[in-house]
């Protein structure tokens, strides 16, 4: 019997970082000193960003920021990628090419942190509406630490041959933006990277250690939109009618028996029904309600049965009532699921135990919410995405002992502790970087 996947990758992952603790090396000295004297720069730039967030692919002074900064430092820089996504190239001799990936947008939400530099930003969406704007998950962080790791790679080639390429990319909240920036030739009109890394800051681990997870990752996400039709009529004579809402209650738990009963529990998978609009008012019988799920998963295979077993449900259901009509449903496909490289996420590993210290970096269970980081690694690029956590210890460990949370990501009172979390995402992104990018590596 072959050994699973999964088996594999924790072989591969245990034997490289058996091997390579050993190895570690901490920043070199120049290097720790620079981001010291560089700190107060990547903070004004994060308090700006902060303060001046824009929505996906309306990135615009967002990336004009990004681009000005990294040209001053001697990267070659292309603006418009695939929207408003940036591209900027390091070459430094011979060697692999590594890429260094940002996320550019905000989202729409009303800011509540009570910071100094809150954002009171508004922006009309993608219907029209004005909407408040904030960097509710982060992406201000990760701009700033981009930025520092730039400056620090720049300033020390010595240290490093081959190409670092770095990519400001617009659009990950609606999880569109990877895919464009590869649409509009990504990695045909530029060096293909080697490696590719991201980061993102993390509500459930403490400021300035680092999460990381071998194998996937982050969970594919697909939206389902169903309609489901019924005879509409009178409240008092439902015995005339085929009642829709009836029918949609029926689905919502026959959904969730696909999880219980026909997939197996090692596999994750969510089917969440976040949406259900019918009906007008008490003593209407509608003749039609609509559901909007978000499907999320991890293996291509399961993600393909899923899918097919809702159709299967809506329409067992729908039939069973004695629906009029077929019910329809829409599959609009969304992110894949990341998968982390388990022997890249054991060279990570090492480099950052090195950097940040053994204590700093630890495993992390996998999360099912979505990046479209995911596109990196399909299109065959050796690909990881660490997390960095991002509150503060003491309320971290306040929280959880009274069997709570802080405010996470996409809250509207989202606030990093800025300083050891940027600090951990620079130093890294740049021992990660330098070990990719050691001379002599083909």
């Amino acid at each position: 019997m072959k050994p699973s996947i999964r088996l594999l990758n924790h072989l591969i992952l245990a034997g490289a970082l058996s091997a390579g603790v050993a190895h570690a090396q901490a920043l070199p000295p120049q290097v720790a000193a620079q981001l010291d004297k560089d700190y107060p720069i990547i903070e004004a730039l994060y308090q700006d960003l902060h303060r001046n967030p824009e929505l996906a692919f309306a990135e615009h002074q967002t990336a004009k920021k990004l681009a000005e900064r990294v040209k001053a430092l001697g990267f070659e820089v292309t603006t418009g990628v695939g929207g408003t996504g940036v591209v900027a190239i390091l070459r430094n001799g011979p060697g692999p090419v590594a890429m260094l990936r940002t996320e550019l947008d905000a989202l729409p939400v009303l800011e509540k942190t009570g910071l100094p530099f809150a954002s009171t930003a508004t922006a009309k969406n993608a219907a029209g509406e004005t909407v408040p704007v904030m960097h509710a998950c982060g992406h201000d962080v990760h701009m700033a630490a981009w930025y520092a790791t730039a400056r620090l790679m720049a300033e020390n080639r010595k240290l490093w041959s081959g190409t670092l390429m770095l990519v400001g990319q617009p659009a990950e909240e609606p999880l569109k933006g990877s895919a464009a920036m590869i649409k509009d030739g990504l990695l045909k009109r530029f060096p293909k990277p080697d490696y590719a890394l991201s980061m993102h800051d993390e509500g459930t681990l403490p400021a300035g250690q680092v999460g990381y997870r071998a194998g996937h990752f982050r969970a594919s996400a697909d939206t389902v939109t169903i309609t489901i039709h019924g005879q509409g009529g009178h409240g008092a004579t439902p015995h005339e009618t085929r009642d829709p809402v009836v029918m949609s209650a029926r689905v919502v738990m026959a959904l969730q028996t696909l999880i219980s009963r026909e997939n197996n529990p090692a596999d994750p998978v969510v089917i969440t029904v976040g949406s259900i609009h019918g009906g007008t008012q008490a003593n209407i019988v509608p003749d039609q309600v609509k559901l909007q799920l978000t499907v999320r998963t991890f293996k291509p295979e399961v993600r393909k049965r899923v899918l097919a077993s809702i159709v299967r449900e809506v329409e067992g259901e729908a039939q069973a009532a004695g629906a009029p009509k077929k019910p329809e449903v829409e599959i609009v496909p969304g992110a894949d699921s990341v998968y982390n490289d388990p022997e890249l996420i054991a060279r990570a590993v090492t480099a950052m135990k090195g950097a940040l210290g053994e204590d700093k970096v630890v495993e992390m269970p996998a999360k099912m919410t979505s990046e479209d980081f995911a596109n990196f690694g399909q299109a065959g690029i050796k690909s990881i995405l660490l997390h960095v956590g991002a509150v503060e210890p003491g309320k971290l460990a306040a929280a959880r002992a009274a069997g709570k949370y802080p405010p996470g990501t996409h809250s509207p009172q989202w606030a990093p502790d800025f300083k050891p979390t940027v600090r951990s995402f620079i130093a890294a992104e740049t021992a990660i970087l330098l070990d990719l990018l050691k001379p002599g590596q083909k």
